[in-house]
C-alpha cells in the first residue's frame, strides 16, 4: 500500500490591486503655483464612493485633479490579505480647473456638490504635503478633528522639511498634516527628537 507524502501547506500570498492614477497630470502642484490663470482648485465631494470613477472620467477629459490614495491590507472572502488603494478623505477628490472644467464635471452625474476654495495658496500647500507624505510610505493615520498643539518642523529623515502640528496622544509622538480646508489631516508617527519648534 503505498502512503501518501503530507500536504504542503499552501503560501498566503497578497495580490496586489494596482494603484490607479492619483494626480494628473505629474507635475499638478508646480502647474498650480505658476502665473495666474483661469484656473483654480475646487473640492469636490462625490457620491457614496465614486472617487476613483471621478477620477478616471476627469483623467480621461484631461482636467487636473488630484485624489491622495493609500494602501489598505484587507482578507478577500477565500482568506487571502489583499492590498488595495483607498481614498484618503472619503468622498473628496480636489479639482484644479476652469469653469469650463467645473461644468464639465459636473456633467459626470458623480458629484454631491462642489466647495470653493478661498485659500487657494493654503490648500495646495496642504495637498502637496500629503502628497509627500504618502510618498514616503509611513504607516498614515486619519485625523477627522484638528487638535490645537504646537506647529514643528521635521528636522531630519525622509520627511525632513514637513511641517505640522504635534498631538498628544498614548503612546508615540505623532506628526500631524492638516487640510485646514476640510477639518482633516493625516497624522505619522515620528519621535519628538526629529521635530524643532516654528514658534
Amino acid at each position: 500500500m503505498a502512503t501518501l507524502a503530507p500536504a504542503t501547506p499552501r503560501k498566503t500570498t497578497m495580490p496586489i490591486l494596482a494603484a490607479e492614477t492619483s494626480i494628473f497630470p505629474e507635475n499638478l502642484f508646480e502647474l498650480s503655483q505658476a502665473e495666474p490663470s483661469d484656473s483654480s482648485w475646487l473640492a469636490v465631494y462625490t457620491m457614496a464612493r465614486q472617487e476613483k470613477a471621478l477620477a478616471r472620467q476627469l483623467l480621461a477629459r484631461e482636467t487636473p485633479f488630484y485624489l491622495p490614495l493609500v494602501a489598505k491590507d484587507s482578507s478577500s472572502s477565500r482568506g487571502r490579505r489583499v492590498r488595495s488603494f483607498v481614498p484618503l478623505f472619503n468622498g473628496y477628490i480636489f479639482l484644479f480647473g476652469t469653469e469650463q472644467d467645473r461644468v464639465g464635471a459636473l456633467t459626470t452625474n458623480r458629484i454631491s456638490r462642489i466647495l470653493p476654495v478661498k485659500d487657494q495658496q493654503q490648500l495646495c500647500q496642504d495637498l502637496m504635503q500629503v502628497y509627500h507624505l504618502i510618498k514616503t510610505d509611513a504607516p498614515l493615520t486619519i485625523e477627522r478633528r484638528l487638535m490645537p498643539g504646537r506647529r514643528v518642523r521635521v528636522k531630519a529623515g525622509a520627511m525632513m522639511g514637513m511641517e505640522g502640528t504635534v498631538t498628544s496622544r498614548r503612546g508615540p509622538c505623532r506628526l500631524l498634516v492638516a487640510i485646514n480646508f476640510l477639518q482633516q489631516g493625516v497624522s505619522v508617527a515620528i519621535d519628538d527628537y526629529m521635530l524643532e519648534p516654528l514658534d
